[in-house]
């Protein structure tokens, strides 16, 4: 990057600051490294009261919302407190420190290091819950932990990183061990941390994720979300269609559509469409007509990107604010855009991610052209996230995941809450979820502590065992013969 670059012009005197916090760090991970599983442990539990004791959580999900102007203060609680009680279940019992797997048969001993210290980069869209799922997968692995949060959510991860300190302060451990980047956070600033720590993990906006890949240091980053669900013919039964219904909604409407994993299109096939969109409207959906369309559009892109006065606002503010006054006194749970199974790409801004209670509607003539409009919005936005399917025909699950570029399929479940793992999924619950290449991403997992780790393998000699020629090509010799 040429220093002439505006992301390089660091404020005076901030470089000395991060270096300092960067020391500080590496001194407390070097206390921490010498730690046994028992008192690392004893730092997770720590860091997850921290935020997860009820008077704490609800004063951190109250000014995120007050700070942010994103979301909404109840499903903040919810999310801080499932999020996190999730992770510290995937966690009891993990080994995380010395060797944490032997395989005799294969003479392999894996051994468990920190990767030092993380840069943890975090959005205003979930400015307690991401940052404090990072520090305990950091800590988990014996590392050191910088947020870098948005500067919208500066003020939440202070507080939650004074919560963190005040547990540490209990238990006789560093503070320096999780730290936080200064005020007033920017660009320059942030990627001067990224370029002093060990890895870099991004969640946020695609900007943050493309940075720290350009950092120099080691990077686990997050693509871009614009989830796509079908309902197909076989969820036919009036159970299966309101099932459906309120799964959907649930999904879309907590914390106002925040989550990456939030629908953003449904499919849904003709057998079902007017059934699912009735459902959908008895749970409080507005469906809009052309000029209602029309005046949300102009709010929702006024000059062709998504503006801030939708994202993460309900869908009767949304409403109100787009001149839509009888839409918005009936204090809709959301906002239902019809589109045309070609209305796909950049003339077509509602087939692209809305982090809002908005929901555009996709009609499919049978469940491949409902698989194929996917992969078209797929194709514009979103590749490598994860599609959701509410269906009675589990082939149709193993179809999506054999064709679409996806990462996840979401079967029968509400679908932002079952993305980053579920009491009732065996997905690992995390905040931040890897798109594979599809996504741009060289992951494609939950993100989750092995991820914050250095594995070291001991390899001993074994039986010798040598394959013959016939066993390796005797299938292909028998079908192509030996050749030339």
């Amino acid at each position: 990057m040429p220093a002439s670059d505006p992301a390089r012009s660091v404020a005076p005197g901030l470089t000395g600051r991060i270096a300092a916090l960067v020391a500080r760090a590496r001194a407390a991970q070097r206390i921490a490294e010498g730690h046994d599983q028992a008192r690392t442990d004893e730092l997770v539990a720590a860091a997850g009261w921290a935020i997860m004791e009820p008077a704490r959580n609800r004063e951190l999900a109250e000014l995120a919302v007050a700070d942010t102007g994103i979301g909404n203060v109840e499903d903040k609680v919810r999310k801080n407190h499932r999020k996190t009680l999730g992770l510290l279940r995937d966690l009891q019992g993990a080994r995380s420190v010395g060797v944490i797997a032997e395989d005799p048969a294969r003479g392999l001993v894996e051994i468990a290091r920190p990767v030092g210290v993380v840069c943890a980069v975090t959005p205003s869209t979930n400015p307690a819950a991401t940052p404090a799922n990072k520090i305990i997968n950091a800590l988990k692995g014996r590392n050191a932990v910088i947020v870098a949060p948005s500067p919208k959510g500066w003020a939440t991860a202070e507080r939650l990183i004074e919560f963190v300190h005040a547990q540490f302060h209990r238990i006789g451990a560093p503070r320096d061990l999780v730290q936080l980047l200064p005020a007033p956070v920017d660009k320059a600033g942030t990627l001067e941390l990224m370029r002093r720590c060990d890895l870099v993990v991004a969640t946020g906006s695609q900007a943050n994720v493309r940075a720290a890949y350009a950092s120099g240091t080691p990077a686990f980053g997050v693509g871009a979300g614009n989830v796509a669900a079908i309902v197909d013919e076989s969820a036919e039964a009036d159970a299966d269609i309101e099932a459906a219904a309120e799964r959907i909604t649930l999904s879309k409407t907590f914390d106002n559509a925040t989550s990456c994993s939030s629908e953003n299109s449904l499919v849904l096939l003709d057998a079902v469409y007017d059934r699912v969109v009735a459902a959908l409207r008895r749970r409080g959906a507005a469906l809009l007509d052309a000029a209602q369309r029309a005046r949300l559009q102009a709010l929702m892109w006024p000059e062709g990107k998504l503006s801030p006065a939708v994202i993460g606002q309900s869908a009767a503010v949304i409403a109100g604010r787009a001149g839509l006054a009888e839409a918005a006194a009936a204090k809709p749970s959301m906002l239902l855009v019809e589109e045309s199974a070609n209305a796909i790409g950049a003339g077509h801004p509602f087939s692209g991610e809305k982090l809002s209670p908005v929901l555009a509607l996709y009609r499919a003539a049978d469940f491949d052209e409902a698989a194929r409009i996917v992969e078209r919005l797929y194709a514009w936005q979103g590749a490598g996230h994860s599609v959701g399917l509410h269906s009675r025909r589990p082939e149709r699950a193993l179809q999506l995941g054999l064709a679409l570029p996806v990462a996840r399929v979401i079967v029968n479940q509400a679908h932002c809450i079952a993305t980053g793992g579920s009491f009732d999924n065996g997905l690992p619950f995390s905040l931040s979820m890897g798109c594979g290449t599809w996504g741009r991403n060289n992951f494609s997992d939950n993100l989750t502590y092995r991820h914050y780790l250095n594995i070291t393998r001991i390899a001993v000699p074994i039986a010798e065992n040598v394959p013959s020629e016939a066993q390796v090509f005797g299938a292909f010799f028998a079908k192509y013969g030996r050749g030339p």
